[in-house]
């Protein structure tokens, strides 16, 4: 069932107390599933729509489809300025102060970015009372672009590096995040919040972060695009890390150029990732196929195939296969790399947070987990954790192996000579197999990752719609050097033009048989 607007008037409008004035006359009705920066800023522009309407129209979702009805459980914390905000933003309208394209756009953030007067938590219970003195470098990048940000969004706990049995989605702070698409299936993560939130209608778009696939995998399986940046590009001030070789912050987003304006605005606001997209953007370019991403499920593999059809069409030319030598070998010293650099990250994050917090370092971490274990890990342990917390510092020959053969493996001997060699503008892989059915007793069950080779080697990756196996959806990844967020958003964009594969979520009980 569609679920638009109309919806949300009606709670408004009996909500006790009220969330403010009555909302203006919804005779071009908004779909809240639907909408775009594009939309929303024509709208604002012509008088018709204001921030608070948007803003308040958007809480009412958020009351009831994730704090009732379907309990999607995506918003870990509301900012209680959020109106006061939006009120602020239509003043500056009205004086003729317009900040651009996100100017009055409700957004959602990650609960792991430092957000002035919001928790930051990482969905732990150890961090509930953490509220930062300022914000993350992006957030004030974002504020700065006129965004309204509506509150936190829930993720995997500590973005999903303390258990090899953890469940995508949930945390001991938040809860369990349900997948819109089929409640009983998971929303993936780290980003699983942020994601549910923006394929939901909860949000416009979302900031998620990614390590490994916490942003591409969730927005994958929502029907979302999702972007993580090269590695540097997006500041890591005020995020609480996991890598410093592969964490980046990264937009969520219903389609292709409301990624870019995010990201534009999370960048420095100066440079428009959206400038260069066109539907014809994809004739004449090189396309690599990464078959080595393929033979998880047959299923998915035939909507591939469809998408690999639809590049040809749009005037690709696919090079088909291209085999990477060191396919998956990176996958030991990338583990090794992580547990080292999160102790690293960690304590240096924890150690400057307020003198009441309960935990400044990873040890007093696993210690206060151990001491609060009942509602701490209920369904799986922290053995992650308690790896890294053995591990050296980033002076150990451990480390620095680690470090020198995860680059080589992904980039050096991987992605480079693939992309070079061949004269690539691109390589494209199913993002990931569909969403599973959420099981918190032996954790996740992925199906197969385009994206973990640009993760490893700190270069952009793309995840587009690409179709859908009973009503789960798919996307397909594509993958570049270093620096290229246009160029692989413009290709991006032209397959999204081409295709229109994304399905909205229906809030099904369960997947279609």
């Amino acid at each position: 069932m569609r679920r638009n607007l109309l919806l949300a008037l009606t709670l408004l409008a009996c909500h006790p107390g009220g969330l403010g004035p009555a909302l203006p006359d919804a005779g071009e009705a908004l779909d809240l599933l639907d909408i775009d920066l594009a939309e929303l800023s024509r709208r604002m522009a012509a008088g018709s729509l204001d921030a608070r309407t948007l803003t308040h129209a958007h809480l009412a979702r958020i009351a009831a489809l994730d704090d009732a009805g379907p309990h999607l459980n995506a918003i870990i914390e509301r900012n209680p300025r959020a109106l006061a905000d939006a009120d602020a933003l239509d003043r500056e309208r009205a004086r003729g102060h317009i900040r651009g394209p996100l100017h009055g756009v409700p957004i959602v953030i990650k609960d792991n970015i430092d957000v002035r007067g919001l928790v930051n938590s990482a969905g732990s219970l150890a961090l509930a009372n953490h509220r930062p003195r300022a914000d993350a470098e992006l957030v004030t990048q974002l504020r700065a672009a006129g965004v309204v940000i509506l509150g936190k969004a829930n993720l995997s706990e500590w973005a999903n590096l303390r258990s090899p049995r953890s469940t995508s989605g949930w945390s001991s702070r938040g809860g369990l995040t349900r997948n819109p698409h089929a409640l009983d299936h998971n929303p993936c993560g780290s980003s699983s919040g942020t994601a549910v939130a923006v394929a939901a209608g909860l949000a416009v778009v979302g900031v998620g972060t990614e390590t490994d696939g916490s942003i591409l995998c969730p927005a994958a399986v929502q029907g979302l695009v999702g972007l993580k940046p090269t590695v540097g590009l997006v500041s890591q001030r005020g995020i609480i890390p996991i890598s410093a070789t592969q964490d980046s912050a990264g937009p969520i987003a219903r389609n292709v150029r409301d990624a870019a304006l995010l990201l534009s605005a999370m960048v420095d606001g100066d440079t428009d990732y959206s400038a260069g997209l066109r539907p014809d953007a994809l004739r004449g370019r090189r396309i690599g196929v990464l078959r080595q991403a393929m033979g998880h499920d047959p299923a998915v593999d035939a909507v591939s195939e469809r998408a690999y059809a639809a590049l040809r069409a749009a005037g690709a030319e696919l090079v088909d296969p291209v085999q990477i030598a060191t396919w998956g070998q990176w996958d030991g010293p990338e583990l090794e790399l992580l547990l080292h650099e999160f102790k690293a990250g960690l304590n240096a994050y924890l150690a400057d947070l307020d003198p009441n917090t309960p935990i400044h370092s990873l040890g007093e971490l696993i210690a206060w987990n151990h001491a609060h274990a009942r509602v701490v890990m209920p369904f799986f342990g922290q053995e992650l954790l308690e790896q890294a917390q053995v591990r050296g510092d980033l002076a150990s020959p451990i480390y620095l192996r680690a470090r020198a053969d995860a680059r080589r493996l992904a980039w050096d001997e991987g992605l480079r000579p693939a992309l070079e060699l061949l004269h690539l503008d691109a390589l494209v892989a199913p993002t990931t197999g569909t969403a599973w059915p959420t099981d918190l007793i032996h954790g996740d069950h992925f199906g197969g990752s385009g994206y973990s080779i640009a993760a490893v080697a700190g270069t952009p990756s793309l995840t587009v719609p690409m179709g859908h196996h009973r009503g789960l959806p798919l996307g397909l990844t594509f993958l570049g050097p270093a620096n290229h967020e246009a160029e692989l958003l413009a290709l991006g964009y032209a397959f999204e033009q081409a295709t229109h594969a994304r399905t909205p979520p229906s809030f099904r009980a369960t997947a279609s048989p």
